[in-house]
């Protein structure tokens, strides 16, 4: 039997390994331990819930306002301590986060073959986003196995020197999550409006905060005051630097729901209301587009491009006059929206999870077991 460690620590990192953790746990080779660092605290637990997964080692590293300096050093000095103890045969971890990026590297000094699901995605810009770019390019040249979600991912990787033999195209977990909780529907503990159609907003990036963030927030509280057919529900991400401006700019407008937020299953049923979305996160990127819903990324540069080319979500940075001119089209033109609520996703079928047991299988057990057979 193999010792797997999957590691997760932010409530994205949840959803995309929740898939991976309960298919390695029907595999009877693989024992799994499943390892929380609580990167973000209580959006982690609310997913791992939903999933039923409880870890089986916390670290519980969140600390109020905690600088990347901090965080980082107090993970790594963390996580070798339990490789050290546990012993895996190997460590898996997703995505561009500094959990990720950190267990990379302490299996390395640990010389423990490290797999990195949602490999190979690229801004090839270290300031967008940030710290994550730099986070996923020291994931990606310290991985054993590269699970990438895309033919363009591993292409990436191609271009920077990666073996073709270490790249699997498996699709994105991602997908295997949302049609799981999707094929439910889900109470929405929020007030609204059923005359009016629902603008969903998520916005949190930190290269965003300042002057970009503050512009992002006047650009919805316009489109509310020009559209008076529409709603927002704008679920507002801790941290504090959002929470202020978000206040400050949006509080005090009665088309705008402001609240905490939500849970995984409710945020989906959002996207499923949802007209129109804007956002700045990764993972609604690949959501929406398979839930039919147009996007309008609020950042300069996306590390998910495929979207983009199939022509479901479009990028509109942070300027205010394009955001508002972008969302707006979208909300006049019924055929400009046709074009971008058609359904298609280029992230995965649903069965990533599948696919990344079985590479790791034939890895770690195959050649075992045809030994055995002879």
């Amino acid at each position: 039997m193999k010792h797997i460690l999957c590691i997760v620590g932010t409530r994205p990192e949840g959803i995309k390994m929740a898939p991976l953790i309960k298919a390695l746990k029907r595999e009877p080779w693989a024992k799994v331990t499943v390892l929380a660092t609580a990167q973000h605290r209580d959006l982690l637990d609310q997913v791992l819930a939903l999933f039923d997964i409880r870890p089986d080692v916390d670290l519980d590293i969140m600390r109020a306002n905690q600088q990347l300096p901090e965080l980082t050093a107090r993970l790594i000095t963390a996580l070798d301590e339990k490789f050290t103890e546990l012993a895996p045969d190997v460590v898996l971890a997703q995505g561009d986060t500094t959990t990720v990026m950190t267990a990379a590297l302490v299996a390395f000094y640990r010389r423990i073959p490290f797999g990195h699901v949602e490999a190979g995605l690229r801004t090839h810009d270290l300031d967008n986003p940030f710290p994550e770019e730099m986070n996923r390019l020291v994931a990606g040249h310290l991985a054993r196995w590269h699970f990438v979600p895309t033919g363009r991912s591993r292409q990436n990787l191609l271009r920077e020197g990666i073996d073709d033999a270490a790249i699997h195209v498996t699709g994105n977990t991602v997908i295997d999550a949302l049609l799981e909780v999707a094929a439910t529907d889900w109470p929405l503990d929020v007030p609204l409006d059923a005359s009016k159609r629902l603008v969903l907003v998520t916005a949190h990036r930190r290269e965003n905060f300042g002057e970009p963030f503050r512009a992002v927030c006047r650009a919805i509280r316009t489109l509310v005051e020009r559209h008076v057919d529409i709603e927002v529900l704008y679920p507002v991400h801790p941290n504090p630097n959002v929470q202020a401006v978000v206040h400050e700019l949006l509080g005090d407008h009665p088309r705008i729901r402001l609240c905490a937020p939500l849970d995984y299953a409710p945020f989906v049923e959002a996207q499923k209301r949802a007209h129109l979305i804007l956002t700045d996160s990764g993972g609604v990127q690949e959501e929406a587009p398979a839930l039919g819903k147009p996007v309008l990324v609020m950042r300069i540069e996306t590390e998910r491009p495929e979207a983009v080319d199939e022509g479901v979500v479009r990028l509109v940075g942070t300027d205010e006059a394009r955001i508002v001119h972008e969302a707006s089209r979208l909300l006049d033109d019924p055929q400009a929206y046709r074009e971008m609520a058609r359904g298609v996703s280029p992230y995965g079928d649903g069965k990533a999870a599948q696919r990344i047991v079985a590479v790791l299988h034939d890895a770690l057990v195959g050649n075992t077991e045809a030994a055995a057979g002879r």
